[in-house]
């Protein structure tokens, strides 16, 4: 059974059966826009709540690699176990736990894509993505290419510029990064959670020089001119469970204003 990771900071335990996955995540950058709160509501389905830090909502903007990812106990496999992936999310709350809302992610692994649609209801996309370090930049590249979704693009550099920092609680540094699950909806509509454990994200400032970023346009959402909030990690190593249904007594959504549709995943048939 996993047992919590020394200085973990999580708010309720963790489960109690044992983990599914591994994996490291590497060469990491949070990009954080702050965006209208309505923007985003209306892409989340019933019994999830948009959480906001004093008000204000944030879309998240992830690249980084894969390295190690498999089942428990499973070796790695070459070809398999290692991508690159591009992230595009919110931070929603239900029945008291913090957690990510996915409206896309994008992989070069066929396989993982096809696995992670069916096995954790997560939009996972087809990508061609490039990812590569020109000291002492990291470059990143992709396009989707998934059959039947909306194309994105996106394309940057970018580079730690300190040293690493745990976030202190209460900042935004801590609201954006310290969140211990994910949720997801099934092809029933039902609304499910899944745990990860990892050590407090060992963050660095960081910059970067966008000169591609087209993965907003899927949601409607125009991302304001502003400099984004980077933060960067070089590796961390996670666990995660699989996905859950919420309790029956988790918190309803307000409905929203009927010409707002409410939008949910529905994985396809290959």
């Amino acid at each position: 059974m996993h047992q919590p990771l020394a200085g973990n900071d999580r708010t309720w335990p963790l489960p109690n059966v044992p983990a599914a996955m591994r994996m490291k995540w590497l060469d990491l950058l949070f990009i954080h826009y702050p965006v209208e709160p309505e923007e985003l509501e209306c892409h989340l389905p019933t019994g999830l709540q948009l959480d906001t830090f004093n008000g204000q909502a944030f879309l998240g903007i992830v690249p980084f690699r894969m390295e190690d990812v498999a089942p428990r106990r499973c070796p790695s496999l070459p070809g398999i176990s290692a991508f690159p992936e591009l992230n595009v999310r919110t931070y929603v709350i239900a029945n008291g736990k913090p957690g990510v809302w996915f409206f896309s992610l994008d992989a070069t692994s066929r396989l993982a894509v096809r696995v992670a649609r069916w096995s954790f209801h997560l939009p996972y996309m087809d990508a061609r993505i490039s990812s590569r370090f020109n000291d002492p930049w990291y470059e990143y590249d992709a396009v989707r290419t998934h059959r039947g979704e909306p194309p994105a693009r996106f394309h940057a550099q970018y580079r730690a510029t300190s040293e690493q920092f745990r976030a202190r609680p209460g900042s935004l540094e801590f609201w954006l990064t310290a969140r211990y699950c994910l949720y997801a909806v099934n092809r029933q509509g039902e609304l499910l959670r899944g745990d990860i454990d990892h050590v407090p994200w060992p963050l660095q400032n960081a910059e970067a020089k966008i000169s591609d970023m087209d993965m907003t346009s899927q949601i409607n959402v125009q991302l304001p001119d502003v400099e984004p909030h980077l933060l960067f990690v070089s590796s961390i190593a996670v666990v995660a469970w699989r996905n859950t249904l919420v309790a029956a007594e988790s918190p309803v959504v307000p409905e929203l204003a009927p010409e707002r549709k409410k939008a949910r995943f529905i994985p396809e048939s290959a």
